[in-house]
């Protein structure tokens, strides 16, 4: 009996103190007090199950140095050759583009056989039509010393077609971003550049071939012929 009664007292003070409080008005929202509030949780969410927090991952890759590209201005650099009373000669970047339409394509190797039987032959070929259609210079660069290169020139019976330019230390290699590296190679050949063919405006990139590696897929002469 006692229970009994101590039940319905707590009862009634519950019911008392529910009828003391002040009512719940509408929740708080940003929205215009005439427009319903958004519900914020749905059934689907709430039975959606929980996913564990991924932890942070960091590639350990290096970054890859960016290379020169189209609307860039070319870095200077001194490049070398043997003219035709085979005197050393060295002429810079800025000296075979200022104020001219120039061509300037890379090989990874004087001698070796993709660049010695089609990509320079290429260009020698098609110099004429490049020249017609405007451009004042073709020049074939590559990270060999000038006796090497005027070796290959003579060996390839190049006239005055195309210069043959030395990058022999890699400066202007490097400084717009196309090494290869070759050393993990037999032959030894270390260091050299990626296969590319540019036409440059007064010093300005307007158009960019550029190989992965040595492959040789976009950067012929007759490519360029299209390109330009």
């Amino acid at each position: 009996m006692a229970a009994s009664t101590a039940a319905t007292a707590t009862f009634a003070a519950a019911k008392l103190l529910a009828s003391s409080s002040p009512k719940l008005k509408q929740p708080f929202s940003l929205l215009s007090p005439h427009k319903k509030p958004t519900t914020l949780f749905s059934s689907s969410f709430a039975a959606a199950p929980l996913r564990r927090p991924q932890p942070l991952r960091f590639s350990t890759f290096p970054k890859i140095s960016a290379i020169i590209s189209v609307g860039d201005k070319l870095p200077d650099a001194t490049l070398s050759y043997f003219d035709s009373s085979d005197e050393l000669k060295t002429i810079s970047v800025s000296e075979l583009t200022s104020n001219k339409k120039t061509i300037l394509f890379a090989v990874p190797g004087a001698f070796t056989p993709t660049c010695s039987q089609k990509h320079l032959p290429g260009f020698v070929e098609k110099a004429a039509e490049l020249k017609a259609k405007g451009v004042d210079a073709i020049a074939c660069i590559s990270v060999n010393d000038a006796f090497v290169m005027k070796a290959w020139k003579e060996d390839l019976k190049v006239g005055d077609e195309v210069l043959l330019l030395s990058d022999g230390n890699g400066d202007f290699t490097r400084a717009i971003g196309c090494e290869l590296d070759l050393s993990d190679k037999p032959v030894g050949l270390g260091v050299r550049s990626r296969r590319y063919a540019m036409y440059v405006e007064d010093g300005v990139v307007k158009i960019l071939n550029l190989e992965e590696g040595g492959a040789f897929n976009v950067s012929s002469a007759e490519d360029m012929l299209k390109a330009i």
